[in-house]
């Protein structure tokens, strides 16, 4: 079993550093890992599931540009307000299959799973407001993957699963942070130091999540990959406004308030690349980490992505095409 859990992108409001990991390959290896990419027609075939999300729609987006067959999951494949953008995608309509899947409900995702050699998990919760924690975010984060491994499991056509993780599951460690500390693979958020974050229930159970999965994968032998981003910006595909995303709009609307922490940032189509690139190189293998409130600035090593061959958007470039994306959406007007 290979692992991976790489990406970090750094960038701090209160300062002018920025940062990325991604802990992957050696870089003199790249050239023939890259050689060795999956693109024989036999593995064209991947899942996405909670493919009508931001992230997720991206990922769909580069997988059909690139000629792959997705089967992708959704809790309704008859909401059109939450679909209809995937459709609009070039090679949809030849190549894009929906299935209808539950992440509570086990053995939902077998049939959309069924025949693909390649699953990207994205489907969990991001609710910032919750009632009841356990019954809206724990459990379908947690259990959901479990859930999407064990169908997985079921199919050895299936030769590895990438999972979307965050850099909550990493950051949470009550380590140090200066700038002369390097954030590692080998950072795993503390579940206990989770609760005391800004989204506590989000950062607890992409830690449990992705915690739940490394367990399952490795009694079971399943290849996991794990990508772990920051806030997550650029242009929306679907027509919902995402969390990462209405933190700019809430700048740019003039908000008088703005949250007591330091960010990170990462454009989606980077994530999405990312992914990707993640599913192709055979031997990618690896791990990553965030910040608390006004924390120092620390350093996290950008080498290895580059030596993937994931080239950066300028964070400049990032929020201008999120905030002319805002505008065109019309959640925004200047």
């Amino acid at each position: 079993m290979q692992s991976i859990r790489p990406l970090l992108l750094y960038y701090s409001l209160h300062s002018s550093k920025f940062f990325f990991y991604f802990n992957s390959i050696n870089n003199s290896e790249f050239r023939e890992k890259m050689s060795e990419q999956l693109t024989e027609k036999s593995m064209k075939v991947v899942c996405v599931t909670g493919a009508s999300g931001y992230i997720a729609s991206w990922i769909l987006k580069l997988l059909l540009d690139r000629g792959y067959t997705v089967h992708a999951t959704v809790r309704n494949p008859n909401d059109q307000a939450k679909t209809e953008h995937l459709f609009n995608l070039e090679g949809a309509k030849e190549r894009l299959h929906l299935y209808k899947a539950d992440l509570m409900e086990e053995g939902s995702f077998d049939s959309a799973i069924s025949g693909c050699h390649g699953v990207f998990h994205l489907a969990s919760p991001v609710h910032l407001t919750v009632k009841d924690p356990q019954a809206e975010v724990l459990d379908p984060a947690i259990k959901g993957t479990l859930n999407v491994l064990t169908s997985c499991k079921k199919f050895p056509s299936v030769k590895r699963v990438v999972l979307t993780s965050s850099m909550a599951a990493v950051v949470f460690t009550g380590k140090p942070r200066s700038p002369e500390v390097v954030v590692d693979e080998s950072w795993f958020s503390d579940p206990e130091l989770c609760k005391e974050s800004l989204m506590r229930w989000y950062t607890l159970s992409k830690t449990l999540a992705e915690d739940a999965a490394w367990k399952f994968a490795k009694e079971n032998g399943i290849d996991l990959i794990t990508i772990n981003p920051g806030m997550v910006i650029g242009p929306m595909l679907q027509q919902g406004l995402t969390s990462s995303v209405s933190v700019i709009l809430n700048l740019i609307n003039g908000g008088k308030t703005y949250p007591n922490a330091t960010f990170g940032w990462v454009h989606v189509k980077d994530v999405a690349n990312a992914h990707i690139l993640a599913f192709e190189v055979p031997s990618a293998s690896g791990r990553c980490a965030d910040d608390k409130p006004f924390a120092p600035i620390y350093q996290v090593s950008k080498e290895k992505a580059k030596g993937l061959g994931v080239n950066f958007t300028p964070l400049k470039v990032s929020l201008h095409e999120t905030v002319e994306n805002l505008k065109h959406k019309g959640f925004a007007s200047f």
